[in-house]
């Protein structure tokens, strides 16, 4: 018999039951008589953890969703070491999982999403090396946190946004009221300074300048 081995398989064969040799990518001839064997696909494959409920260290509920990235590394491991190698590695990644969330609180969780993917993946390393698998990348999909707790964080977030804009507006006022002292300071050792204001509202136009015989009387107002 012949056949074609593409680049991203390995064939296992077997005879009488024993395994005889792997056959990697190209076109090979192989008797039927007592053998069998095994087509492996090596490529990168998407296995999804789905949502899981888990309790935080502080008591609190979380479901979180995983994508991990795996391939077959050792074709002879996968097909021979376990019963089902994807349910082994699943099972691995659950523990794992449960580990990582139960050793934080929430808080902590949040803040370190990044880093719990790579903890993950060092202590599934040993697991999936034994059913002759690779991960190759592994990533939080979905973290879901309590309604509670979303509220709550809304309510911190509003109420720091509104002491933000109270402490802007008392700096403004601050700010206006440093001004006008230092205008009245400013008029009141040079007197001069507020027929000169006058002269320039006059000289912008649109008001009504008022002059009284007494020194630093004059005033302006706006016309309609």
């Amino acid at each position: 018999m012949k056949f074609v081995v593409p680049e991203w398989e390995q064939v296992l064969v077997y005879r009488d039951g024993q395994f005889e040799r792997a056959l990697g990518p190209g076109r090979h001839r192989l008797s039927r008589r007592r053998r069998g064997w095994q087509r492996i696909v090596l490529r990168p494959r998407l296995l999804t953890v789905p949502v899981q409920e888990v309790l935080t260290h502080d008591g609190l509920s979380v479901k979180i969703s995983l994508l991990v990235t795996v391939r077959v590394t050792e074709p002879r491991l996968w097909t021979e070491a376990v019963q089902d190698p994807d349910a082994f590695l699943y099972a691995a990644l659950q523990v794992a999982l449960r580990e990582e969330v139960a050793a934080r609180a929430l808080e902590e969780l949040l803040a370190d999403r990044a880093g719990v993917p790579d903890r993950m993946r060092a202590a599934v390393a040993q697991a999936a090396a034994a059913t002759g698998v690779a991960v190759d990348a592994l990533a939080l999909r979905d973290v879901v946190v309590p309604a509670e707790v979303r509220r709550a964080a809304a309510a911190v977030v509003t109420a720091r946004a509104e002491g933000q804009a109270a402490l802007e507006k008392a700096r403004s006022e601050v700010a206006a009221t440093r001004a006008l002292a230092n205008a009245a300071r400013l008029v009141e050792t040079h007197p001069g300074l507020l027929q000169l204001r006058t002269l320039q509202a006059v000289e912008a136009g649109g008001a009504t300048v008022v002059l009284s015989t007494e020194p630093g009387a004059a005033t302006a107002r706006a016309t309609s």
